[in-house]
Formats: C-alpha cells, sequence, structure tokens
C-alpha cells in the first residue's frame, strides 16, 4: 500500500494513523512512522506535537492498570428543541453513538494514580467536538458528588469546542451547574485537578476547566473561549504571536503548569500525594 492516497481530483492525501502506515504531523507537517508515533504515546518525535488520544488511551497512559470503572455510562442526551440544522439533533446523536460506542462525550468513573484513588473525566473529542450538553453537565456533577461523598481527588481532562448548541439554553445552564459543583467541592476542601488538552474551547472553558485548584496543560495546546479568528474579526487587530496556545497562557498567568504527556502521570503522582 501506498503512504499516500489520491482523491478523485488527482490531489494527494496523508492519511490519519488508522488506515496506513504513515501519518502527518499537525504541527510540523512531517511524515511519521505509525508504529514510531505510537510507541512515543502519539507525541511526533520530530517536533514533540502532542497528537489527541482516544479516552481509552488516555486512561491507560494515566491510570493504574485494572484500576478503572466507569460510571453512568447509560445517561443519554435527548432532543428537548427538536432541533435540525442539516440533519436533525436526534439523527446526530445516533450517529456518534455508532460511532464511538459511547452515549455522550464524557466518561467518568472511579480509577487511581499511583495508589492515589481519584474521580476521573475524560472528554472524547470525537463525539460532537467534545462539546457539553445536559448529560455532560450532570455526568460531572455526579462525579464531584462522589469525590465529596469518598474525600477523593477530582481530576478531569477537557477536549472541548464549547457548549452544545444543539441544547440552547439547557447546555448553557450547564456551566452554572458544573460550576458550582467545583464551588461545593472547593468548600469541603478536595483538590480538584484540570488538565486541558488540545482544544479546549467555549463554555467548558469559561466554567469548570479553569476552576481547577491546579490547571495543567499540554504543550501547545489550543485554549480559549471564541477562537482566534473571531476574535481577530470582532476586534479588528492581530493577535499576538501564539495567541491561546499553553505557552501563552502560562506567562500570562492563566495555568499552573504545562506537563509532556510522558510525564503526566509521575507529575499527577507527585500532586496527589502532596495534597
Amino acid at each position: 500500500m501506498a503512504w499516500f492516497k489520491r482523491k478523485p481530483d488527482g490531489v494527494s492525501r496523508i492519511p490519519n494513523a488508522t488506515d496506513s502506515l504513515w501519518v502527518q504531523c499537525n504541527n510540523c507537517r512531517e511524515i511519521v512512522y505509525r508504529k514510531e508515533l505510537e510507541r512515543n504515546i502519539r507525541v511526533c518525535p520530530k517536533c514533540d506535537y502532542h497528537f489527541p488520544v482516544s479516552v481509552e488511551e488516555r486512561i491507560g497512559m494515566v491510570l493504574d492498570d485494572g484500576s478503572f470503572t466507569e460510571q453512568d455510562a447509560h445517561l443519554a442526551p435527548v432532543d428537548p428543541l427538536q432541533f435540525k440544522d442539516t440533519v436533525r439533533y436526534k439523527d446526530r446523536l445516533k450517529l456518534h453513538q455508532e460511532q464511538t460506542g459511547r452515549m455522550d462525550a464524557l466518561v467518568m468513573g472511579d480509577g487511581a494514580i499511583c495508589d492515589h484513588p481519584i474521580i476521573l473525566g475524560v472528554f472524547n473529542f470525537g463525539f460532537m467536538a467534545g462539546s457539553m450538553g445536559s448529560v455532560v453537565g450532570e455526568k460531572l456533577t455526579r462525579g464531584v458528588e462522589r469525590a465529596m461523598a469518598r474525600r477523593a481527588p477530582l481530576v478531569v481532562f477537557s477536549a472541548s469546542g464549547g457548549a452544545r448548541m444543539q441544547e440552547g439554553i439547557f447546555s448553557l445552564m450547564q456551566m452554572a451547574k458544573t460550576s458550582a459543583a467545583i464551588a461545593q467541592l472547593r468548600s469541603k476542601k478536595i483538590p480538584y485537578i484540570s488538565v486541558l488538552t488540545d482544544p479546549t474551547f467555549g463554555g467548558v472553558t469559561a466554567s469548570f476547566a479553569m476552576l481547577g485548584d491546579i490547571i495543567i496543560a499540554e504543550p501547545r495546546s489550543l485554549i480559549g473561549f471564541a477562537g482566534p479568528r473571531v476574535i481577530e474579526k470582532t476586534i479588528k487587530q492581530q493577535l499576538p504571536e501564539g495567541f491561546q496556545r499553553a505557552e501563552f497562557l502560562l506567562a500570562h498567568g492563566m495555568i499552573d503548569m504545562i506537563v509532556e504527556r510522558k510525564r503526566l502521570r509521575e507529575t499527577l503522582g507527585r500532586l496527589l500525594s502532596f495534597f
């Protein structure tokens, strides 16, 4: 099999890591051998770009082996607004549920990192861009309640385009709901570690993702509310170099640290030991 494919119009296409021995890095545009990328926990060996990872990969990288138990996996969204854009919302939900094997964009459960029991949340960006609707807000809130009941730290990996427009105000309400839940957690003096991955935007950033006691980001992650193109058109000014990248946020005091993927489990374990 060739390392490239041709579209009907004759333009070459570099396939992704699931359909070829080779994959093109989104950052440096170099061609990387897929097995080498996998050995390097999906970090580009040429430029250190952190490729997105699946929920299962994330759990395997961070948690102690066999420690994860998923909770509330049965919760599924409804269509209160009978919303339709190019397709009906209920049809879009069904498609993503079939493609991902999950009911919605957030996976919550119980686990352990370096023998420290935690409550874990991991966003699946492949499910409607990790958007936050009523089910995401409910699952996160239930996770917070379990953290308070067990006095176990909460760790959430965010990757989201923001609030889910197909649920309208029901989605926007989750910003207040999750923020209030995190405030309750803080009042009980239970640690919350927020890990921001590429990308984390919109209502997720504007609520629980930026409320961690410790806020960590993976290198070069895009983090913000509105996208840079929207901001530039709104303020009619060119944005600074690296605006909304994790490194820019760290320099301006918005996050606490940037941690490479290969050091993330060790760093989380050390932080949990401190708390």
